[in-house]
């Protein structure tokens, strides 16, 4: 066997081995929180190229950030894998594409790619609805719906439809008819300006693939083996675009983890993870990897009880850990936020004078208000921290215009911010990929996490894998904390949360 070969091969347990050697697809590979998904990955688009099976220059990875597809490259370029092997998000990929065949499919200049698009939600909304301006918080849930729309393939003309036969509620007080109307304002002044939002980028390489054989022959040309990370996040629009892109073939590799999807608000769905073996009745291999190379096996145990009570629990793997026993998992009851707040500062003050590096200790909060208050704890006790808010779904951008738009709020920040000594506080999406030494939770109350206390269903079913997601964030130790109250004046008393363990 080739050196190259060997090294692609080293270090690799038995089933991450399987998949890599399973060079023919279709493939899927279920991987568990701490699994080595981004290692297996790597390591079997590496075997491919080393062993002449695959053609760098035709080799496609995808994945959800920027700076995921950053690492991933990182990794193979530490493999002796060539540069011509493509790493790129959904919408990267798409904007290369675009750009390659535009003046195939069109005499005009292509649209500006546009990223803030409140001014533009907001003219719509004052067109349709003849008020001068929405607040903040409109203007942010109309967008929302319109990306929701957008990534589901629903029209402007489909909307109302779609919303009577989901029972979907429209943001901002608007009726399924207004909201229709609103969407196409939006559209309509978008196209007048020559702009094009994220998802146009996706929707116009699909209607070139559909519609233009020869571009398309372009596209394809530069692709034949495929590699989707994090699959269970995939969104209608991204699953046609995937498809276009095949054309009928099946050399692809689909890599997710059902329990880990916490975007089905944004239009992600596990569902195309889930139905892959139907979708590509010729699957060669279906790969599980279950064992927990991050956490202790009390961190991995209470990860599994919390996905044990799920009406879905058969969709998702039983982990089980590959380290030594760790501490025991304690949960505190406070009496208030603030109480809470400096309890989980002062234990954290406790571990650095310990010897623990506070860019290992993360505080990990379900929504971006729950943070302030933690804030200041830390502050008061002298303990740097790193502040990162929900900022978008998975960061989807494009490396060039994140970097004209000087756009740094990105997973590298919580990186950088563990290298310098910061202490992480973040939301459970934000730090999705991530995982610290010490993770602290708070805030673990019913109305909280889950929050809103939704019934048996989909939302309850989304909190669900919100905190199993959060649990695996931990290495060595972690904490849970719930407050009874908000302020020592408030007479609304808090029970603790349905997940956590008692």
């Amino acid at each position: 066997m080739h050196e190259d070969q060997e090294n692609s091969l080293e270090g690799l347990d038995r089933f991450q081995r399987e998949a890599v050697l399973s060079l023919d697809g279709p493939v899927r590979i279920i991987a568990g929180a701490g699994a080595g998904k981004t290692r297996t990955i790597t390591h079997r688009i590496a075997y491919a190229c080393a062993r002449g099976s695959w053609d760098p220059s035709k080799t496609l990875a995808v994945t959800f950030s920027v700076k995921a597809a950053a690492e991933m490259r990182s990794r193979l370029t530490a493999l002796g894998v060539p540069d011509s092997v493509r790493t790129a998000t959904f919408h990267s990929a798409a904007f290369h594409q675009l750009r390659q065949v535009w003046d195939q499919v069109s005499s005009s200049h292509s649209p500006t790619l546009i990223q803030d698009l409140r001014p533009l939600v907001k003219t719509a909304y004052q067109r349709v609805c003849g008020q001068e301006e929405a607040d903040p918080g409109q203007v942010r849930d109309l967008d929302a719906e319109i990306n929701w729309a957008k990534v589901g393939l629903i029209a402007p003309q489909d909307y109302v439809r779609v919303c009577a036969a989901t029972h979907r509620t429209p943001p901002a007080g608007l009726d399924p008819d207004r909201m229709a109307d609103l969407y196409s304002a939006f559209e309509y002044d978008k196209s007048a300006h020559n702009q094009m939002d994220f998802n146009d980028i996706l929707l116009l390489v699909c209607h070139i693939l559909q519609e233009e054989p020869e571009a398309a022959a372009v596209i394809r040309s530069r692709i034949r083996w495929i590699t989707v990370d994090e699959y269970q996040d995939v969104s209608p629009l991204q699953h046609r675009l995937l498809n276009l892109w095949l054309d009928g073939r099946d050399n692809i590799c689909v890599v997710g983890d059902p329990a880990q999807t916490i975007y089905s608000f944004a239009g992600a769905a596990s569902y195309y993870l889930l139905d892959f073996p139907e979708e590509f009745p010729g699957m060669k291999a279906d790969i599980k990897l279950n064992t927990d190379y991050r956490s202790t096996p009390q961190v991995v145990n209470y990860a599994n009880r919390v996905l044990s009570k799920s009406p879905d629990r058969g969709d998702y793997l039983k982990l089980k850990s590959a380290r030594e026993a760790g501490k025991r998992i304690g949960t505190t009851r406070y009496q208030d936020d603030r109480e809470e707040a400096q309890g989980v500062a002062k234990r954290i003050e406790r571990l650095i004078h310990g010897g623990a590096d506070p860019g290992q200790c993360a505080v990990l909060t379900r929504i971006n208000a729950q943070q302030q208050i933690i804030c200041a704890a830390l502050h008061e006790r002298g303990i740097p921290y790193r502040l990162r808010t929900d900022s978008g779904w998975l960061g989807q951008t494009i490396p060039e215009v994140a970097a004209d738009a000087g756009k740094e709020a990105t997973l590298d920040d919580l990186r950088q911010a563990k290298a310098r000594g910061q202490v992480t506080v973040s939301t459970i999406h934000a730090a999705k990929g991530l995982e610290f030494g010490h993770v602290f939770l708070v805030g673990c109350s019913e109305g909280l996490l889950p929050f809103g206390s939704p019934r048996e269903g989909d939302d309850l079913e989304e909190e669900r894998r919100l905190m199993y997601v959060a649990v695996t964030r931990a290495e060595d130790t972690l904490h849970l904390s719930f407050a009874e109250k908000k302020d020592p004046a408030s007479f609304a008393r808090r029970s603790p949360s349905r997940f956590v363990q008692r």
